[in-house]
């Protein structure tokens, strides 16, 4: 059935029930199990998360489950649990043996409104409260399922995913050698840093609803055809919107040399191969009907989004 609500409504709402979530488990009391929680500690890590942006892994896994007929309250979690990891992994990009940026959804980075150290802890503490929430029983009641969904985020955030891209742009930038890039090396890069978790956001929503092969298969075309899209999309935003429209710097990823396929396909052709993916990914859900509506202007949201 066709969305009865706007998309950015429906984007806005999943984002709100999944920051409700988000602060229950960011409270500075401890939790059971938990000996005490630094007050400083939980004041970075909720800066990192509780800042703005639009949850849209949560939404692509609550929205995947939903199509295949899975509401269950665990899928907010389990969405929680996805943002807690991309927050981690902003947190680190952002310091200064990364990406060095002063500026994360218009507030200053967690380095800098706290110190380099209170940072890593923080991302620290985020990667491991993501897998703690993700193979909680209130995720699924199937423990099968729990670990699936534990060893899929492991695989997409760690080293042949997420990490292990983020190891190949900073060898693209020449911190290591030789660093010119050829296209298949930059889409290989990016479908590790960016797209493998966006691609899992959409089959972690097929694994807590129990979907079929076939129907898993479909999802996982979804997934990298739209990962690779958003990746495309931001690297254009990153050369043509302010810094007060995307709320973090713009501009250097080219200053510091980083490989993309605005690089080497030029800005038109670049938007191309957006569009064209975007096309492909809205095509791999021909199978589902009109219940993949929403994941189809999801898909388009992201070649048309300005932040």
């Amino acid at each position: 059935m066709a969305p009865q609500i706007p998309f950015e409504a429906r984007l806005a709402g999943a984002a709100r029930s999944v920051e409700r979530v988000l602060e229950r488990f960011l409270a500075e009391d401890a939790r059971p199990g938990e000996i005490a929680r630094p007050p400083r500690l939980v004041a970075a890590m909720r800066h990192a998360v509780l800042s703005g942006g639009k949850r849209l892994r949560p939404f692509l896994l609550v929205e995947s489950a939903r199509m295949l007929g899975h509401e269950e309250p665990g899928v907010l979690q389990a969405g929680a649990a996805l943002e807690l990891l991309h927050c981690y992994s902003l947190v680190h990009d952002d310091l200064p043996a990364m990406d060095d940026d002063d500026l994360r959804r218009g507030k200053p980075t967690v380095h800098r409104g706290f110190d380099e150290a209170t940072a890593i802890l923080a991302g620290d503490a985020l990667q491991a409260l993501a897998f703690e929430l993700m193979a909680d029983a209130a995720t699924h009641q199937d423990g099968a399922v729990r670990s699936e969904l534990v060893v899929g985020l492991a695989r997409a955030s760690g080293l042949g995913g997420m990490v292990g891209g983020q190891m190949l742009d900073l060898a693209a930038e020449g911190r290591y050698g030789a660093s010119a890039l050829g296209e298949n090396d930059i889409r290989r890069l990016q479908a590790m840093k960016t797209g493998a978790l966006l691609a899992f956001s959409v089959e972690a929503g097929a694994i807590l609803a129990q979907a079929n092969a076939a129907a898993r298969i479909r999802l996982e075309d979804f997934g990298r055809a739209l990962g690779a899209a958003f990746q495309i999309a931001d690297d254009l935003l990153d050369r043509e919107a302010s810094t007060a429209a995307m709320g973090k710097s713009t501009g250097k990823d080219r200053e510091k040399g980083k490989a993309t396929l605005v690089d080497v396909l030029g800005l038109e052709e670049a938007r191309r191969e957006r569009d064209r993916l975007v096309s492909e990914a809205c095509a791999a859900l021909d199978g589902f009907g009109r219940a993949a509506d929403v994941l189809r202007v999801a898909a388009r949201f992201v070649a048309v989004r300005k932040s």
